[in-house]
């Protein structure tokens, strides 16, 4: 039960980023290059103060954290320029749907091989993205946003794949986010892209940043030392569902009868998946 509840709190966290970002760039409070470096920044003061406060190591220079920290930056750059044209549901079934093709292949590969429930699931699950993804239903609008929410999906993953190794899950996301920081205000800078904002961009970025993403990440590293990767891929498709309610209800953004039958369908995958008996 403890789990299920680090789980759901998770996957909650995850789907406000949608929610957040979403509020702040097409609100036109903070471009999405600022609210990126915002982010990053609150989550790295976050995380370094409770490791400091606890007393242990950064480790900054672990060859893990490479892999952490560009994984991220791909993941936040991508994620936040998205959101220009993506709706929050619609931007976090992309991402999720990416997500968890590439967890599935990598456990696959590393020998990891998903039952039979597992496969079964993850295609019922992932038939409620199709749906809504497909052309004359629910279809995107900007290639160029979804194929940035796609480079955000592979990020994410890889961010997955190396937290399920991490020995020590606060102080491995806090080293991420302090090593990400440098990275992101390099990437975003130099591609010119405005960085005007209001004080409610900024409220809005430091909330994403300090709270879901930081404190977020750090129970998701927690919760991977726990499942296996083909159950991490899975139970994340429930973000998109998450982010579909909580965008209808903050932002005022519609929702069709297909994207509901939609997230019907992710919801009763990732049902049947994870109660697989033991």
């Amino acid at each position: 039960m403890r789990l299920f509840l680090i789980i759901t709190l998770t996957m909650c966290a995850f789907a406000a980023n949608s929610v957040l970002t979403r509020a702040a760039v097409e609100g036109g409070h903070l471009g999405p290059a600022a609210f990126a470096i915002v982010r990053v920044a609150a989550g790295a003061a976050m995380l370094g103060a409770l490791v400091m406060w606890r007393g242990g190591a950064l480790r900054l220079m672990h060859p893990a954290r490479l892999v952490g920290a560009f994984s991220l930056t791909v993941y936040m750059a991508g994620f936040s320029l998205a959101y220009l044209s993506l709706d929050a549901g619609l931007g976090a079934l992309i991402l999720f749907g990416v997500t968890q093709i590439t967890m599935f292949a990598h456990s696959a590969l590393t020998g990891q091989r998903p039952d039979m429930r597992q496969i079964s699931g993850a295609a019922i699950a992932f038939s409620g993205l199709v749906l809504v993804l497909w052309p004359g239903a629910e279809s995107v609008t900007d290639p160029f946003g979804a194929g940035l929410m796609i480079l955000a999906g592979l990020g994410w993953a890889a961010y997955s794949i190396a937290g399920r190794g991490a020995v020590d899950p606060l102080a491995a996301s806090a080293a991420n986010f302090i090593l990400c920081l440098p990275l992101i205000c390099l990437l975003l800078v130099l591609t010119g892209i405005e960085m005007q904002g209001d004080a409610v961009g900024i409220l809005l970025a430091i909330v994403s940043g300090a709270l879901t993403s930081g404190l977020g990440y750090a129970l998701w590293y927690v919760v991977l030392r726990q499942i296996t990767g083909a159950t991490a891929a899975v139970v994340q498709l429930s973000v998109p569902v998450i982010a579909i309610v909580g965008g209808a209800l903050l932002l005022g953004e519609a929702v069709s009868f297909k994207v509901t039958i939609a997230a019907l369908l992710v919801l009763g995958g990732i049902g049947w998946a994870v109660t697989a008996k033991r």
